[in-house]
């Protein structure tokens, strides 16, 4: 893997997801403040942090294991809250097939919303020559590395000063700011859109839910909007049958 340090698509890489390291810094250190203010001690705020490494999953299960919610509601909140990966992961299989396994372990870890969506843009094929794939994982390495660092490195020092920091500082609405920004990124299609705006009225709609389930509405409301949206498309194209 030393190789690909000096590889120019790693220096590209990084400079890419340093753009936005503002944005993601902004969001590390919210979620550190939010994981100690909001009841975890500083063991296990760390712990939190560098063992899920996801923080919309941690600030979705962060109420919830305040308030005492059912282990289960925990996990079923931050996996769907992290479905959003599995379609990332799925993207990026053709990308990363040829790599050993744990080499693919470790890319999973440290796989983030940014580094994905500018990967793609990136590199939206890809590709069997063995010099693009090259390319091409300089570049994954070091936009998801740098994202890590970033993250990590903020929250960690959100953690340290939660005490310090006033919440006045509004820092959370720029790490919502930054989450914009990747939704508005992926909302490519007028599906996606929709999904987006009716997955939104839901959580609104549902917010008096307890538990923070709203959120869960809003994800099966999107899902189910998708998928008969899918279903009817394919039944327009039975019907309309091969051209002739």
């Amino acid at each position: 893997m030393k190789h690909l340090w000096q590889h120019p698509g790693f220096a590209l890489g990084f400079r890419d997801i340093s753009t936005v390291g503002l944005g993601i810094a902004a969001w590390g250190l919210t979620t550190g403040v939010a994981l100690v203010n909001g009841g975890l001690s500083t063991t296990e705020a760390l712990a939190m942090t560098l063992l899920v490494f996801a923080g919309s999953a941690q600030l979705a299960a962060l109420p919830l294991i305040m308030a005492g919610a059912p282990l289960w509601v925990i996990w079923v909140t931050a996996i769907c809250v992290n479905l959003r990966f599995v379609v990332f992961s799925a993207h990026m299989r053709p990308y990363l097939s040829h790599l050993s396994w744990r080499r693919r372990l470790l890319y999973s870890y440290l796989l983030g919303d940014l580094s994905y969506v500018m990967f793609v843009k990136h590199y939206p094929h890809p590709s069997h020559d063995a010099q693009v794939q090259q390319a091409q994982e300089a570049y994954w390495l070091a936009s998801i590395g740098g994202n890590w660092v970033y993250w990590i490195s903020a929250s960690l020092l959100g953690i340290a000063l939660a005490q310090i920091i006033p919440v006045q500082w509004g820092l959370g609405f720029a790490g919502t700011l930054a989450l914009l920004g990747v939704a508005a990124s992926l909302a490519t299609s007028p599906l996606r859109m929709t999904a987006a705006a009716v997955s939104g009225l839901a959580a609104i709609a549902a917010f008096a839910v307890p538990l923070r389930l709203n959120i869960l509405v809003a994800i099966a409301s999107a899902v189910a909007l998708a998928l008969m949206a899918e279903a009817v498309w394919a039944r327009g194209q039975q019907t309309s049958g091969p051209a002739r």
